[in-house]
């Protein structure tokens, strides 16, 4: 099982994840929302535990925007003394966390919880991602860019794939290939360099893949555009 923990207290979220490995469970640890979107917008993850009460990006909007985007991840909500929970019964619109846990709690609390929504099935995705013109039909192994079909390679399409889950937002070269290569492919080899070169020569212009520099890559023609450097 692979667990997202989002917690703001660094030593609350070292505990919990520290937890989690102990038993067997692969858990990773960021510290805001933001940075727990772009992970999860990787996809891979099979239980979310949110802090409610995170600052910048609140925990219900995180939660909104798993949801929303059919991200594929249960929730854990974890929750303040006294908070107002919205219940999967009665929730609040939008929401939709599948469970929620009041702050303190014992580890043994927090595991049942995990492993009871790990054995929940997960969402299916979609079988088409469509973002700036461009469409992957997963089911199918088929791309097009405003109907033309691309002929890609089974890595060229893996990282296609990976880029439009993301939704514009930026993503690592590491996390490319944790999610396309083979196990022990090194960045160092320049994979991901070279088929990005071959894919944004596919895609054609204008350009669609995006270099930031010292952070990854990322597909452009969408609203959370920015600026970015082609290369």
């Amino acid at each position: 099982m692979r667990v997202l923990v989002v917690e703001d207290e660094a030593s609350l979220a070292e505990v919990i994840g520290a937890g989690l490995r102990r038993d067997a469970i692969t858990a990773e640890t960021v510290r805001d929302g933001r940075a727990a979107l772009a992970k999860l917008r990787l996809g891979g993850y099979d239980v979310l535990v949110l802090d409610q009460d995170l600052p910048g990006l609140h925990g219900d909007e995180v939660c909104r925007q798993v949801v929303g985007g059919q991200l594929l991840t249960r929730v854990l909500m974890l929750t303040s003394p006294g908070t107002v929970h919205h219940r999967p019964d009665a929730r609040g619109p939008g929401l939709g966390a599948d469970d929620y846990l009041t702050k303190p709690f014992t580890h043994e609390e927090l595991l049942a919880r995990v492993l009871a929504l790990g054995r929940r099935p997960r969402p299916v995705p979609a079988p088409v991602i469509a973002h700036a013109g461009v469409t992957v039909d997963t089911a199918r192994g088929l791309a097009a860019r405003e109907g033309r079909p691309l002929a890609l390679s089974h890595t060229e399409l893996g990282v296609l794939e990976v880029l439009l889950r993301a939704r514009g937002e930026v993503v690592s070269g590491d996390d490319l290939i944790e999610e396309v290569w083979e196990e022990h492919t090194s960045y160092r080899t320049n994979a991901v360099r070279v088929t990005l070169g071959t894919l944004r020569a596919k895609l054609g212009d204008p350009p669609l893949i995006e270099t930031v520099p010292g952070a990854g890559y990322r597909m452009t023609g969408g609203p959370d555009d920015g600026n970015g450097t082609n290369g």
